[in-house]
């Protein structure tokens, strides 16, 4: 009897920064997770910011992480499908996990059927209405001449300022722990939108930090919000007929907009 497998998605590690556990217990958190995921795994989609800040030089990986980057090539080498999405974080990934792990990257939101369902998968950010001034930035970031000067600075200082950054975007763009209605979010907008061009029975996306099982106007396509790792543990899983959120070692994880 054939062993029924799973599809797996999960986001927002942001490893690099403690939270509510440090970066490197929630490092082995994540491990855990995989080595788990791994044992009925048919795919694993990482959809965005796994790192709070990731430079990736020609001939040099940045320090820590390594724990991921061996459960991850052990997942590989198993044979099982990996799939990277860049996020607003880490969008300086450019081929390190293709070359070094055959893990495929992904800049944009993707397509996918996955036995019989569409699914629309993207980390989420510069999607929707509006946020103007990230989307200009996020441009700036994405020219090879900015990438190409960051790359000039001393690792030293450059992953200093990166740091600064990037705690300075998450303090701006801090949300609220709370489901904010489908006038409010921009991703159930921008999904809902979608469903007048494309048939979708899932839109997966990270970035808002919240885990969110929203149906959409249709009444039957869903949007998912992966939620994150700092606090949630939160994840989800496709067994061939529907996707649902869960929680790691989380016996507290809440689902918001559910209805």
């Amino acid at each position: 009897m054939k062993k029924e497998t799973k599809t797996y998605f999960a986001s927002d590690f942001h490893l690099g920064i403690d939270a509510r556990q440090t970066s490197k217990d929630r490092e082995a958190l994540i491990v855990r997770w995989l080595g788990q995921a791994a044992q009925d795994a048919e795919a694993i989609y990482l959809v965005g910011d796994v790192f709070d800040f990731w430079f990736e030089y020609p001939s040099v990986v940045p320090r820590g992480h390594i724990r991921l980057l061996g459960k991850l090539a052990e997942i590989r080498d198993a044979g099982i499908p990996i799939y990277f999405f860049t996020g607003n974080h880490d969008m300086w990934v450019f081929r390190f996990f293709e070359d070094e792990l055959g893990i495929p990257t992904y800049r944009k939101p993707i397509i996918r059927e996955i036995h019989g369902k569409t699914f629309f998968i993207g980390h989420g950010d510069g999607l929707g209405p509006g946020d103007f001034g990230y989307k200009f930035i996020k441009k700036v970031f994405a020219n090879p001449v900015c990438q190409w000067a960051f790359a000039r600075l001393h690792p030293n200082f450059a992953f200093r300022l990166a740091r600064y950054w990037s705690g300075k975007s998450r303090a701006a763009g801090k949300e609220d722990v709370r489901f904010l209605g489908p006038e409010r979010e921009w991703l159930i907008q921008y999904a809902n939108r979608k469903l007048d061009t494309h048939q979708v029975d899932y839109f997966v996306f990270g970035h808002r930090h919240l885990p969110i099982d929203y149906t959409l106007k249709d009444g039957k396509s869903r949007y998912i919000n992966l939620g994150e790792w700092m606090n949630f543990n939160s994840y989800a899983v496709f067994d061939g007929h529907d996707l649902q959120l869960a929680f790691f070692e989380n016996e507290n994880g809440q689902i918001f907009g559910q209805h």
